[in-house]
């Protein structure tokens, strides 16, 4: 039994226009200029071009708007995001903190764009953590967000969306999916409203009820969705949009679950390509493709290679998110069940004892990658002649 991951979207929040008062304005011409070159940088893919570029934009706001700007967080959010997308998260986290420190010292201004920047980077440092697995923090943060643009903008503003979705995202992670569904359904009704039934838009959300449904075991009603994300960021964005290949990864995970192999590793072959062209072969979403490949192979029988592309995605993992991060478990997980087929039972049990620990560690109680993991370990105790230690796991696991 493998564990799947699937890749949940947080939708791109406009960045607010810069409008400082300005103490020098060269500078802060400067800095708009470099901004914009950023943000057009990380659309084209070339994140690190885009890094560069918006680190000059942030020391240039800082001298010319003063560090205490609402500028500065503006800014200073779109260079956490990108530091997110390259997998830096510290990095993120730091600045992420900065910018909510000097947006609050503007919190009483009623301003339509002070407000939207507050609420960027509550949400900024709320996917920073969810990125990291702090799911409780994550969570006030994005509720923060939420509050924010419900307050300043009504229950109904288009942009609301976007936020809910970033918060039903941690819900979805974190193993409480009642609360991510009704999230996810309020902000495709406030998109539908707002921009009709073709919105780009709409995919982050279709791709993560997807997720959803495969987070729950329920791949066949997931399938629908996942196509329909596809669907949509294709018409909108090509085939070679990092989005679009996150969409067709996630809509793999679903057919590879339905035992849909054949047109499963297709899709994954697709996104693995266009992540490492974009991307580089380092990256987290490379580790994603890799795990769910190697799966594949392992299921048709090839384990050489499966174990090759298991230790691959386990060593991307581990360089981004850390060692007692649970995607990193999911690969654990994925190649304890491989090394028990093979009988290789003390790898396994290593495998399987360091994925539960990391999970129990990290989600919910109730999610259900604890007791498959659980399950799993069990049957590998029980084929070891330690029934009593089984039914202990389980025990804890179903009291």
């Amino acid at each position: 039994m493998k564990v799947s991951t699937e890749n949940s979207r947080t939708p791109t929040i406009k960045t607010a226009r810069i409008r400082s008062a300005r103490t020098s304005d060269d500078l802060v011409d400067l800095a708009v200029q470099l901004h914009e070159q950023a943000l057009e940088q990380a659309e084209k893919g070339n994140l690190r071009r885009a890094i560069i570029l918006s680190r000059h934009a942030f020391r240039f706001i800082e001298l010319g708007a003063g560090e205490d700007s609402p500028d500065v967080a503006n800014v200073g959010n779109s260079l956490s995001r990108l530091y997110q997308d390259v997998g830096r998260y510290p990095d993120a986290e730091r600045l992420a903190r900065n910018c909510v420190s000097v947006i609050e010292k503007h919190s009483s201004d009623p301003d339509a764009t002070i407000q939207t920047i507050r609420a960027q980077s509550f949400d900024g440092l709320g996917t920073t953590l969810r990125l990291q697995a702090r799911y409780e923090e994550a969570e006030k943060c994005h509720c923060r967000a939420v509050e924010i643009v419900e307050t300043a903008f009504g229950l109904e503003d288009i942009s609301l969306a976007g936020y809910l979705n970033n918060l039903a995202v941690v819900y979805k992670f974190w193993g409480k999916f009642d609360e991510a569904e009704a999230l996810y359904w309020r902000a495709m009704a406030i998109t539908l409203q707002h921009l009709g039934t073709e919105a780009v838009e709409l995919a982050s959300i279709y791709h993560n009820l997807g997720g959803l449904e495969h987070s729950r075991g329920n791949y066949a009603r997931g399938e629908p969705y996942g196509r329909r994300a596809v669907e949509i960021r294709r018409r909108a964005l090509g085939t070679n949009h990092r989005d679009t290949a996150a969409d067709m990864a996630a809509l793999a995970g679903l057919l590879d679950a339905q035992g849909k192999v054949d047109e499963a590793e297709e899709l994954y072959r697709q996104a693995l390509s266009v992540f490492e062209t974009l991307l580089g072969q380092d990256h987290y979403e490379v580790a994603v493709s890799l795990n769910n490949l190697a799966a594949i192979h392992f299921a048709r029988g090839n384990s050489m290679l499966a174990e090759a592309f298991y230790w691959w995605a386990l060593h991307n993992k581990e360089k981004t998110l850390g060692p007692d991060h649970p995607d990193v478990a999911m690969t654990l997980n994925n190649m304890a069940v491989m090394f028990l087929a093979q009988n290789k039972l003390a790898d396994a049990e290593e495998m399987y004892k360091r994925a539960l620990n990391t999970f129990r560690r990290a989600l919910d109680p109730a999610h259900p990658h604890i007791s498959i993991c659980a399950e799993n370990y069990a049957e590998l105790l029980r084929d070891r002649g330690r029934d009593s230690e089984a039914d202990a796991l389980l025990a804890s696991i179903h009291p």
